[in-house]
C-alpha cells in the first residue's frame, strides 16, 4: 500500500513566501540602515554610516527615563495580567457556571474595539478619579488590553490539557485546587509564558491609549518616540525604533527558547 508523503513546496510557493517575507521585512531593513546614518536628516540611502545617533539616543535623558518607565510598567502589567488572567482562564476552560460564555465575550471586547475608543473611554473614566498621569492609572489602562490577551492564550493552553488527567488526580485523593496546581498548571506553563511575553509586549509597545493617560512628568517610550518624531526628523527616531524592535525580538526569542512560543500560539 503506497502512502503519499508530505508534498514539497513548489517554486511558485517559494517565490510567494520570499515575496511575503521581503514585504514584511523591508521596512525594518530600511529603518535599521537609516539608524546608522551619518547625516543630519532621515534619508535612504544614508550619506554615510555612523553610530552617532545611537550615542545620542543613550545620552538623551528624557528617552532613557521613558524607557525605564515603559519597562517597569510592562513588568507590573505582566504580573497583574497573570494574577488576574490565570484563575479567569481556568474558570472559562474548566468550570461550568452561569454567565461563563458572557464572561469570555466581555473579556474579548477590548480586543475588538479600536484603541482610540478605549483610550478616550479610559480618559473619561479615570479623570474624575484623578488617576490620569499617575502610575495606577497607566497600569489600569494597560491591563485593559493586556488581560484579555493573557486570558485568551491561557484559556487555550489550559483547555489543551486533557481534563482526564486532573480527574485522575482527584480520584487519587487530591482536592480540586491541588489537582489544578499540581497537574494542569505545570502542563500549561508554555501557554503561561507565552501570555506573559505577549502581555509585556502589549504594554511596552502601547501608544494610543498611553497618549490619553500620560502626563508631562510621566510618559512611556512609544509616546516619547511619537513626540520626538513630531518635532524632529533626524535618524535618532530610527535608532529608537530599532531599540524597540530589538527589545520585542529579545522577549519573543527568550520565551520561544524557554517554552516554544510558536507551538503554543499555533494551538490557538
Amino acid at each position: 500500500m503506497n502512502r503519499a508523503g508530505p508534498r514539497r513546496a513548489g517554486p511558485v510557493l517559494w517565490i510567494a513566501a520570499a515575496a511575503g517575507y521581503a514585504l514584511l521585512l523591508s521596512p525594518v531593513v530600511v529603518v535599521a540602515v537609516v539608524s546608522f546614518s551619518a547625516g543630519q536628516f532621515l534619508a535612504f540611502p544614508p550619506p554615510g554610516l555612523s553610530l552617532r545617533w545611537y550615542q545620542a539616543l543613550f545620552a538623551n535623558a528624557e528617552i532613557m527615563t521613558a524607557l525605564a518607565t515603559s519597562a517597569t510598567l510592562a513588568a507590573v502589567v505582566t504580573v497583574l495580567s497573570l494574577l488576574v488572567g490565570l484563575p479567569t482562564a481556568y474558570a472559562i476552560a474548566r468550570l461550568t457556571f452561569p454567565g461563563r460564555r458572557l464572561l469570555a465575550d466581555l473579556l474579548a471586547a477590548p480586543l475588538l474595539l479600536p484603541t482610540l475608543v478605549i483610550g478616550l473611554a479610559l480618559l473619561l473614566a479615570l479623570q474624575p478619579l484623578k488617576l490620569v498621569a499617575t502610575w495606577p492609572g497607566l497600569v489600569l489602562a494597560h491591563c485593559t488590553l493586556a488581560v484579555p490577551f493573557a486570558v485568551r492564550i491561557m484559556t487555550t493552553a489550559i483547555a489543551a490539557v486533557p481534563a482526564e488527567l486532573e480527574a485522575a488526580a482527584r480520584t487519587l485523593g487530591s482536592g480540586p485546587v491541588r489537582a489544578a496546581l499540581r497537574v494542569t498548571l505545570p502542563l500549561s506553563v508554555p501557554g503561561i509564558l507565552a501570555a506573559a511575553a505577549l502581555s509585556f509586549l502589549v504594554s511596552f509597545d502601547e501608544t494610543v491609549i498611553s497618549l490619553f493617560i500620560v502626563g508631562p512628568r510621566l510618559t512611556t517610550l512609544p509616546v516619547e518616540l511619537f513626540r520626538y518624531a513630531e518635532n524632529r526628523t533626524d535618524p535618532l527616531v530610527a535608532a529608537l525604533s530599532m531599540l524597540l524592535i530589538v527589545i520585542a525580538l529579545a522577549v519573543v526569542l527568550l520565551v520561544e527558547r524557554a517554552a516554544g512560543l510558536t507551538k503554543t500560539l499555533a494551538k490557538d
